[in-house]
């Protein structure tokens, strides 16, 4: 298949040898640790402690899944952008002009959404660790600011090792609360093995659980931290393939702490919690009555963790994104990884103009209710870009846009089209889910 971006340049199918490959190595770690940070979220700790809660150790296993789904789609990103020398915006802008346009509409509604919620999440801790310092709004607002001086001023390197420092904080709160519980392990070992609860509606809420471990557009910003790591070309294909394990092993970790917590504290009890992340405050009030609150306090530390790493993630990888695609907009040729790679994006007028577009505007939503259709909108699109990146990677790296040694094998294809179809299952059932008839 001929590529159709108008690049003159083919960086990576160069004849004679290619980079040397670099040993694999933990000192180089850092790109994955970020996308574990930004994807697990506070609705994703909120959905596996309500799976928790509802089914026990059951469902295990579907959280287990969910990491290696999300491995073989962060890889395959990584992959693009190392063995090409070029973006994935620019690979999808190679596939039709329609790619261009879905993703255009996605990053400004969606945007605009977003930014009122990881508002929202990360201000929720704060005001239950300081309730009489000021209202939920302007915590949001706060949260929102810090984010955007922080990403406005700082490159990559120092971004990550906050991330870096802020998993540190997420991970000793869920390992500690795990142990905490005292789970029952046989029970838990148990739960490995693929079982669907024998309830309404638990194979989509299964399926619902396996898509939803840390996956969002994230997922394709890994290959944009990639390489504004500085890791620009195929020789460093293991040191990123190790560096996604390790994303998606911490992303593993917290999630099966949260979902011992539910199995241990909230199943055995029959307590309920709360939808959204207004459930993570409802279970600090447990965490507190059960296990006093030096306990309760430490998990909203852990919780506010969860959700600022979320938002400076986004305000961070989702800009570059941004940037990335009006530059193609705007006919740029050059090779984008080294661009990246140099920080000249994190300067630009682009990436700053989308940072101030996810910062200010949804300020407004946090003030009044949420306007209706565009909260459909917003979710139709949610709902469509899991499956749009799992298949169009599986048509990118299936192609002659890809180096020959660098495309799909039978283990990539197989993961790639499952998550595609489980994302496609997914989308069809959350478009199906919305009002439209209130929409009209």
């Amino acid at each position: 298949m001929a590529d159709t971006t108008g690049n003159t340049q083919d960086l990576g199918a160069k004849d004679g040898p290619g980079p040397q490959p670099r040993r694999s190595s933990w000192r180089y770690i850092g790109p994955g640790i970020v996308v574990a940070a930004t994807g697990v979220g506070a609705g994703d700790l909120v959905a596996t402690l309500i799976a928790g809660s509802n089914f026990g150790y059951t469902l295990l296993w579907a959280a287990v899944v969910g990491c290696l789904v999300k491995i073989s789609l962060a890889e395959a990103c990584g992959r693009w952008h190392l063995s090409t020398g070029r973006t994935l915006f620019d690979g999808w802008a190679s596939l039709g002009s329609w790619t261009t346009w879905f993703f255009a509409v996605y990053a400004v509604i969606w945007g605009f959404v977003y930014g009122a919620a990881a508002m929202s999440s990360s201000a929720l801790p704060l005001q239950a660790l300081f309730p009489s310092v000021m209202d939920l709004e302007y915590w949001g607002i706060a949260c929102g600011l810090v984010g955007l001086v922080f990403v406005w001023f700082n490159k990559y390197a120092v971004f990550e090792k906050v991330m870096t420092v802020l998993v540190g904080v997420m991970f000793v709160v869920t390992v500690y609360l795990a142990f905490r519980v005292t789970p029952n392990l046989g029970d838990a070992f148990a739960g490995l093995l693929p079982v669907v609860p024998d309830e309404k509606d638990s194979i989509l809420n299964t399926l619902g659980l396996i898509g939803g471990v840390g996956g969002t557009i994230t997922l394709a910003a890994y290959g944009y931290w990639v390489n504004a790591k500085g890791w620009t070309n195929s020789g460093w294909m293991k040191v990123m393939r190790l560096d996604n394990r390790v994303a998606y092993l911490t992303t593993g970790v917290f999630v099966v702490a949260m979902l011992f917590v539910g199995a241990e504290l909230l199943h055995s009890a029959n307590i309920a919690l709360s939808g959204g992340d207004q459930g993570l405050v409802q279970l600090g009030d447990i965490l507190d009555d059960r296990y006093g609150t030096t306990t309760g306090t430490l998990f909203l530390v852990g919780f506010f963790a969860a959700s600022f790493t979320s938002l400076i993630g986004v305000w961070h990888g989702v800009s570059l994104m941004f940037a990335d695609f009006l530059a193609r907009r705007r006919g740029e040729r050059q090779a984008r990884a080294d661009e990246l790679a140099s920080g000249r994006r994190e300067r630009s007028w682009t990436f700053r103009a989308y940072l101030l577009w996810l910062t200010f505007p949804p300020m407004i939503l946090l003030f009044q209710d949420e306007p209706f259709r565009l909260i459909i909108i917003y979710g139709v699109l949610g709902a469509a870009f899991m499956p749009f990146l799992a298949l169009t990677l599986l048509w990118l790296l299936n192609s002659s846009r890809t180096p020959r040694e660098w495309r799909n094998g039978h283990l990539s294809n197989g993961m790639l089209a499952a998550a595609g179809l489980l994302f496609l299952v997914l989308a069809v059932k959350q478009i199906w889910d919305q009002p439209w008839s209130d929409f009209f």
